[in-house]
């Protein structure tokens, strides 16, 4: 079952990144840790299929965007965005919920956990009848 790990909202806040360039971001709190997308990637993520970064959020005088903490991506059923920082796991919210979050109609977005898996193999050893053969094949 997934659990609430955190909420995505859009404060209008802006932060520098390492060349001084100012972005509007999207602030992601994220089991107590502020992380940032740039909402321009964001905007064209959600329209693509392509990787946007995740950042980590430094506060000084201004905001300062910091290393790359993850990848996120729209999800294969275009329904939600798969959120992966990379020392915490994987994570999802609803693609709905974040277009409201970013036109204004909603406050936040929920985050939710993704269970991790457990280390299975995808097939099962099927034993084999008495009049069968196993034939090995090397790939």
């Amino acid at each position: 079952m997934m659990q609430k790990a955190g909420y995505i909202q859009r404060t209008r806040c802006q932060a520098l990144d390492c060349d001084g360039i100012v972005h509007e971001v999207v602030d992601l709190h994220i089991l107590g840790t502020r992380y940032a997308i740039r909402l321009t990637d964001l905007v064209k993520g959600i329209s693509g299929h392509v990787y946007i970064q995740v950042e980590a959020i430094n506060r000084e005088w201004n905001n300062y965007l910091g290393a790359t903490c993850g990848l996120a991506q729209v999800s294969v059923s275009g329904k939600a965005l798969n959120i992966e920082i990379f020392e915490t796991g994987n994570f999802t919210v609803s693609l709905a919920t974040i277009k409201a979050v970013i036109y204004g109609k909603q406050h936040l977005a929920v985050i939710v956990k993704i269970p991790e898996q457990s280390m299975q193999p995808a097939w099962k050893p099927r034993r084999l009848a008495e009049d069968q053969q196993q034939i090995s094949a090397v790939v």
